[in-house]
């Protein structure tokens, strides 16, 4: 009966082990081993769909940016001649605006505009180079005299014995004059060139220029059509604010160079000095429009000027230029720069540096006038809040009060410790 009763579970467990058995992919034989079927072996590693299409996609942007970094290399001299056009443009919007606003032709206004620089940017290179070649032509005919006197002083001071006959023998048999006078007679072409280089770069900034002005309405409709309402009035609003501080930026530029050019004027006179009208308008205008070295640049040639006809004019030259350009940088610049282009000298500084680093000398030009913009532009999307009337703020703290702002903290810190008396309930 026990063996008869334990079958069925027997079978039942047989049955469950055998199906386990084929479920896992083992035999299900005994320990012994029977024969089952055996796993599939894995196949070759195919490749992901997805990546050819990336590889191709990755070669063609590599192949895009080198084909647009060999293009911008190519295109950097007239991408930089267009830049100068259009700041050019923005700083005689003002006069244009002014006399398209009296019904005349906005072409015919830019002509006018354009004529008028052109007759004086004439005017004064005749008038330096006129002042120049007579000059120099003294010079020349002086040096003689000149190098006696700085031989003689230097035989006096340093008790020498040197003579013009043997320095103008020295200088006339030395390697450095012959190889600089073969360099020159094959430099003739290089220079031939590089002049017609820079008319046809000016012709073609004058041009850009001509046309961003005389098409300034056609361009901001151009440039507005392609944005929705929104940006088109923040565009706007940037080209205003360029406009404003580009023309403020020359016109304080202008008017600063006009108080150096008479106050120079002035000392020259008084001085004595040969050309005096034309080396104030170089001052005021070298200055001005040339950053950062512009004024020792329009410094040394009155020095020279002046060092011809005495020495020690040359010297009262020297310390009226230091002494004016201290007066200028603390007192005249920061008030006729508060409204046109308020920014730090540090910044003007640092961004004439920038500016100059990334391209040269037209860098320095007009960085001044696009960090002004720029920073007017973000001006009216930064929030700014009142600064706390805090000694701290202004760099410097009271010893008086900081004891007794510490004498309160200490008592109101005591007071706040101490427990209330009690109270008698009687």
């Amino acid at each position: 009966m026990a063996a008869t009763e334990n079958e069925p579970a027997t079978q039942t467990a047989a049955t469950d082990g055998g199906a386990a058995a084929r479920t896992t992919g083992a035999p299900s034989g005994g320990a012994g081993g029977g024969t089952g079927d055996a796993p599939p072996s894995p196949g070759p590693a195919r490749m992901p769909r997805w990546l050819p299409r990336a590889m191709v996609l990755a070669l063609a942007l590599y192949a895009v940016f080198q084909l647009g970094s060999w293009a911008f290399l190519q295109l950097m001299g007239l991408l930089i001649n267009i830049l100068i056009a259009f700041f050019i443009a923005l700083a005689i919007e003002p006069a244009v605006g002014r006399m398209a606003a009296r019904g005349m032709r906005r072409g015919l206004a830019t002509f006018l505009v354009f004529f008028g620089l052109l007759v004086v940017g004439v005017g004064f290179t005749v008038l330096l180079g006129s002042m120049l070649a007579g000059q120099i032509a003294d010079m020349v005919d002086d040096f003689p005299d000149y190098l006696d006197k700085v031989i003689n002083w230097i035989n006096h001071t340093f008790h020498t014995e040197l003579s013009r006959v043997e320095l103008q023998d020295n200088i006339l048999r030395s390697d450095w004059l012959r190889k600089y006078v073969q360099n020159s007679a094959t430099g003739v072409l290089d220079v031939s060139a590089t002049v017609m280089g820079g008319l046809f770069r000016l012709l073609t900034i004058f041009l850009f220029a001509f046309y961003f002005a005389a098409d300034g309405p056609r361009l901001r409709r151009a440039l507005c059509s392609v944005l929705p309402p929104a940006r088109q009035a923040e565009v706007l609003r940037a080209w205003e604010i360029a406009v404003d501080k580009t023309g403020g930026y020359l016109y304080s530029r202008g008017l600063m160079a006009l108080i150096s050019g008479i106050a120079h004027y002035i000392l020259l006179e008084a001085l004595g000095v040969s050309y005096a009208p034309a080396l104030a308008v170089w001052v005021g205008l070298v200055s001005q429009f040339i950053p950062t070295i512009g004024t020792y640049l329009a410094g040394a040639l009155p020095m020279l000027i002046a060092f011809t006809e005495d020495p020690w004019y040359a010297v009262w030259v020297l310390v009226f230029v230091v002494v004016y350009q201290q007066f200028e940088n603390y007192v005249l610049q920061p008030k006729l720069t508060a409204k046109t282009v308020d920014i730090h000298p540090a910044v003007a500084f640092g961004s004439v540096i920038a500016g100059t680093a990334l391209l040269g000398a037209v860098g320095a030009l007009i960085a001044i006038p696009a960090v002004a913009t720029l920073q007017a532009f973000l001006g009216a999307y930064v929030k700014r809040y009142d600064v706390t009337e805090d000694p701290r703020v202004h760099g410097h703290r009271r010893q008086g009060e900081a004891v007794l702002a510490r004498v309160q903290r200490a008592l109101r810190h005591r007071s706040d410790d101490t427990p209330p008396p009690d109270r008698d309930d009687a």
